[in-house]
């Protein structure tokens, strides 16, 4: 199975989850080319990068989108998480935008929600999509130096850590790329592939 993601983050994260499965990952290969996210919705996302994938590839292709939606704005970052505000800003400054946004909000409004759609193809056709979401806050700073993205700072708020503090193991028992991957595990398991 071939992971459509050049997301270092996101490649450690499905691989520690597909580790019970007899699936072993892949990266694409470097010459690979990349699609454009130009999808209104994170399964529009997932489902364009799967099947361009597919269909350059004879592997099953697993792709992910997935993305932070704040309630106090509206949704965004949304569908544009990873090109938030200016495609070349560095993820620090991508936060730092969404801090100094929320800035005189207080923490009960600072809601927010992290979503992902997996979704599995083999010869240029979707065979399987799942969607996790977690839910929590968003912090006043960014704390902790694991993860990546806004992991830094999202609030977990059974944990009341950011994601960016805790362990990979724990960021996959409560984040919304688990929740999606063990749904796909699950299907993984009694799928045959022709």
């Amino acid at each position: 199975m071939v992971f459509a993601t050049r997301n270092e983050g996101k490649v450690a994260e499905l691989t520690a989850l597909l580790k019970e499965t007899c699936w072993a990952p892949e990266r694409l290969p470097p010459s690979f080319g990349n699609y454009e996210e130009t999808g209104e919705t994170f399964a529009d996302n997932a489902r364009g990068k799967a099947l361009f994938a597919s269909a350059q590839l004879s592997s099953p292709v697993l792709a992910d989108d997935s993305g932070l939606e704040i309630d106090a704005l509206g949704g965004e970052p949304g569908v544009r998480s990873a090109r938030y505000i200016d495609e070349s800003l560095s993820q620090e400054k991508r936060n730092k935008a969404v801090l100094d946004k929320l800035s005189g909000t207080p923490g009960e409004l600072r809601t927010a929600h992290f979503f992902c759609h997996l979704a599995l193809a083999l010869d240029n056709d979707i065979v399987h999509e799942t969607t996790g979401r977690c839910s929590g806050s968003i912090g006043l700073a960014p704390r902790g130096n694991q993860g990546f993205g806004y992991d830094s700072i999202f609030i977990v708020p059974n944990l009341g850590l950011t994601f960016a503090e805790i362990s990979l193991e724990q960021k996959s028992a409560q984040s919304h790329r688990g929740a999606a991957m063990r749904a796909m595990v699950e299907f993984l398991g009694r799928w045959q592939p022709n």
